[in-house]
């Protein structure tokens, strides 16, 4: 698995728990959900991912995006 299957899938369990977790628990876990939108945003724009960099250095495979 690339770093961009395993960044999409990190972003995704992230915004599904912390949605899940608005429903039960606060409302205040939208904000979460909200900031793994932003990053992603200036991710597509920028190519700057921490979570791209960190994977990197722990030796996974970079795909065409990072």
């Amino acid at each position: 698995m690339n770093i961009e299957r395993i960044v999409l899938a990190f972003a995704g369990s992230v915004v599904v728990i912390s949605a899940i977790l608005a429903f039960t628990i606060s409302q205040w876990w939208l904000l979460l959900t909200g900031f793994v939108g932003l990053n992603l945003l200036q991710s597509a724009f920028t190519g700057f991912c921490p979570l791209a960099i960190i994977l990197k250095k722990l030796g996974k495979e970079p795909g065409p995006a990072f």
